[in-house]
């Protein structure tokens, strides 16, 4: 055994749970995307922060703020038009969800990977792919919530997003 795989050996176990629980937080992700795309709760919060914005609304005059923003869009016009502030909070509270499942999905692949490298616990090749997957996930993440708030929001016709685009 040379000292570079005895040094791997304590920590595969310790990968290996963390790529479960990573793999199936992405499968809660899957989930909880589609009952967002099919309440079609999408584009009910308007601002795309995506680390100022973790807090949801915590009064009431902060609530109004929220449907007031979501009322200027396409969305609320062509499918929603006289939906009420308790219906509003449903549909936010979807996209709030799939939103913070990013980030906890984000911390829960960084923080042990940031560990894990400091303790030499990858190969190389282990290593490279799972810088890869963090860049993919990156560039996935900034892309899908601003870009595609920025081409609705903006555009003169948009009451969803195109499933392309996610």
């Amino acid at each position: 055994m040379t000292a570079s795989s005895a040094q791997q050996v304590p920590h595969a176990g310790a990968v290996r749970w963390w790529l479960i629980v990573v793999a199936a937080l992405i499968a809660v992700m899957v989930l909880v995307g589609g009952a967002t795309r099919l309440t079609e709760s999408g584009l009910s919060i308007v601002e795309w922060k995506p680390v100022t914005g973790t807090l949801p609304p915590l009064n009431e005059a902060q609530w109004a703020q929220a449907f007031e923003g979501y009322k200027a869009i396409p969305q609320y016009r062509e499918l929603n038009a006289g939906m009420s502030l308790a219906e509003f909070k449903t549909i936010f509270w979807w996209e709030w969800s799939h939103r913070l499942l990013g980030r906890v999905i984000g911390a829960v692949y960084l923080l042990p990977f940031l560990y894990f490298l400091w303790r030499g616990a990858f190969g190389a090749e282990l290593k490279r792919r799972l810088w890869l997957i963090f860049a993919l996930a990156g560039c996935r993440a900034r892309s899908a919530g601003g870009w595609s708030r920025r081409a609705c929001h903006n555009g003169p016709r948009c009451p969803s997003i195109g499933w392309r685009r996610i």
